[in-house]
């Protein structure tokens, strides 16, 4: 996909997602757009390279504020979107959480990670696998201000991991709202509309309406 130029953005009617992912950069569109009216979404991976901000914050919403502003920084624009999530798992209080991604020692190493949590599980009986998959997404303005909304997609720990549909901890993710099935072995359609993020989109498009579009585009 071309480019697109910062330059040829109004800052004032644009909001830069902080993700290279156009399926995410779609989900967040159609939700928020509706309250954000004539605001366009553009990913950051569609207007640059750009490195990866420090994430140390201690939570998921300051971790997803931290992109936001890095995202502001790197554009010039004066309005953006990012969001943080993990797994919780009740178990291993809270863990991994906001070390989701890097929790068995390399960023993004998936395999390894589950094969982490298939080992602290393994003598953990079946009525204490409770877990949620819990997302934070964050409306950040250039001139400091933000608002944001989290949200959960409860479910279990399953013993062995299946499905190819998704990524991260999905195969061994038994979420409540599809009995029987991994979030690894949903639709698309399916995981979007139980989803995390979802969930969280949707309580931070309750609070822009009760804010005021003018007060966010």
């Amino acid at each position: 996909m071309a480019r697109i130029d910062i330059a040829s953005c109004d800052p004032a009617r644009t909001v830069v997602v902080a993700t290279g992912n156009a399926h995410k950069l779609v989900e967040i569109q159609a939700i928020l757009g509706p309250v954000m009216d004539g605001m366009d979404f553009v990913a950051l991976g569609d207007l640059g390279d750009f490195e990866d901000p420090v994430e140390d914050g201690d939570t998921f919403a300051a971790n997803a504020l931290i992109k936001a502003r890095a995202a502001l920084a790197e554009t010039g624009l004066e309005l953006a979107v990012a969001d943080d999530s993990g797994l919780v798992v009740d178990a291993l209080d809270g863990e991994p959480g906001i070390y989701s991604a890097r929790w068995a020692g390399v960023h993004g190493d998936d395999a390894a990670n589950n094969e982490k949590l298939m080992a602290r599980m393994a003598d953990v009986p079946d009525e204490q696998r409770t877990a949620r998959f819990h997302s934070a997404v964050v409306l950040a303005r250039a001139d400091g201000s933000s608002v944001g909304g989290e949200g959960d997609c409860e479910g279990r720990i399953g013993h062995t991991p299946r499905g190819t549909n998704g990524f991260g901890y999905d195969p061994l993710f038994l979420p409540d709202d599809t009995p029987g099935k991994t979030m690894a072995e949903l639709e698309p359609e399916e995981k979007n509309a139980i989803s995390h993020r979802f969930h969280a989109l949707a309580d931070l498009s309750a609070k822009i309406v009760g804010m005021g579009a003018g007060e966010c585009g």
